[in-house]
């Protein structure tokens, strides 16, 4: 009982901000705080949800998968946020730009 309220928990809080993260890609202006908004939210938001599933499952092997998989998110997010970001800077961002700029 315990270990299901505890996992639900998680899993909402991952979810809140995963739709923390899409409200911020609809409502900023410019592409660099679009991608700083999934970023942020996106990581948390998967480790706050593959934690409540790990807690779900109990301590097994697919909980080292699950682990894994974790990693490589908290690996990958981060650094292709900042290539896309760096890319966009390099580039100019020209994509919000108003007729006369």
């Amino acid at each position: 009982m315990l270990i299901d309220l505890l996992g639900g928990i998680f899993i909402m809080g991952g979810l809140f901000f995963f739709l923390v993260g899409t409200i911020g890609i609809i409502r900023f202006p410019d592409v660099l705080t679009r991608i700083h908004a999934a970023a942020k939210c996106d990581t948390l938001g998967a480790l706050l949800c593959l934690i409540g599933l790990i807690i779900f499952n109990g301590l097994n092997m697919s909980s080292l998968k699950i682990l894994l998989v974790l990693v490589f998110v908290w690996v990958t997010n981060p650094t292709a946020t900042h290539l896309i970001g760096k890319a966009v800077y390099t580039k100019g961002n020209s994509y919000n730009k108003k007729d006369g700029d």
